[in-house]
């Protein structure tokens, strides 16, 4: 998420009250998680685990709960809750705004698009040509809509992502401050769930056609021309590349790449990226001709039981 102008690292220190190793004039340009980081943006880290990549990777102010070195180039933010702060910095440049009214006035409608009856379409939502909104879709502030999309009753764009932090007293939300974008030429069927992402965008690409009852965890990526059957769970912060088909109550682990021309069959469970026009089956999943191999020799087992208990006898 990039900020509406340029900010110094003093002026965003005293908007989360913390301190700060670096020129007070350290220009900052936004916030990002880690794996959207670019130069000028804050990534945040409260982990020792992950101070290194953090301090490391392409964020220039890193929000840490730790007096470290600070590497050449880059400044930090020292606080004693990262997370906190950097959900006040969600909540100052991406706040709640209510709506009173079921298309907001900031909505920008393309030509020749139809809105149904009873959808809510949020604040600074972009919706192209010749698109197609069914009733009661409810689509949350600052999505983009490209040109020719279908978009079936009951579907929700824009949730909140599902990302807490487990404190004593209960679990504390990450606040989602990112967009949801729909390329043009895409189908999304009835009662699908798309999340924001949480400071950068979910994206589902040009041509890809969703069916019915879907959910697509924040900040995931889906290529162009790709087909997701029915019942299909993927986690946040996957990539799914072009050409890439899922069929019917697929789970998908978050952060992982499945690779292009990837298809993964019914019911499968996959928790690791795949390699480019491979199939893959079961749960958890794995190369789909030597599961079917595996399967085979499963069903062989009463026999060779058998065959073992008559030799016995003999």
């Amino acid at each position: 998420m990039k900020f509406p102008k340029h900010y110094t690292i003093k002026e965003i220190a005293n908007l989360v009250d913390c301190q700060f190793i670096g020129h007070a004039d350290f220009p900052v340009l936004g916030i990002n998680e880690i794996h959207v980081v670019e130069s000028g943006d804050i990534v945040f880290v409260d982990h020792p685990k992950y101070y290194d990549k953090a301090l490391n990777s392409a964020a220039t102010i890193i929000l840490i709960n730790k007096e470290v070195d600070c590497p050449e180039g880059k400044a930090l933010l020292i606080s004693d809750d990262p997370f906190r702060d950097f959900n006040k910095l969600t909540n100052h440049f991406k706040p709640f705004k209510a709506s009173n009214v079921s298309i907001a006035p900031s909505a920008k409608i393309g030509e020749n698009t139809v809105i149904q009856p009873n959808c809510f379409i949020g604040h600074n939502v972009v919706i192209g040509n010749h698109c197609i909104i069914h009733a009661n879709v409810s689509i949350y502030d600052d999505a983009v809509i490209g040109d020719h999309v279908t978009i079936h009753s009951g579907t929700v764009l824009g949730a909140n992502a599902f990302y807490y932090k487990n404190r004593p007293e209960g679990y504390d939300r990450l606040k989602s401050g990112g967009r949801v974008v729909i390329e043009d030429h895409v189908d999304i069927g009835a009662a699908c769930t798309i999340d924001r992402g949480v400071t950068a965008d979910t994206v589902i690409g040009a041509g890809s056609k969703l069916d019915n009852q879907i959910q697509i965890g924040h900040d995931t990526t889906i290529g162009k021309k790709c087909l997701i059957a029915s019942q299909t769970g993927i986690a946040g912060c996957v990539v799914v590349e072009n050409n890439v088909v899922i069929w019917g109550q697929v789970g998908v682990k978050s952060g992982i790449t499945i690779a292009k021309g990837t298809e993964i069959y019914a019911q499968s469970g996959l928790g690791f990226s795949t390699e480019e026009n491979k199939s893959y089956f079961g749960s958890p999943a794995s190369e789909a001709r030597q599961r079917f191999k595996e399967m085979a020799y499963i069903k062989k087992i009463p026999e060779i039981l058998n065959k073992i208990k008559n030799q016995d006898k003999k």
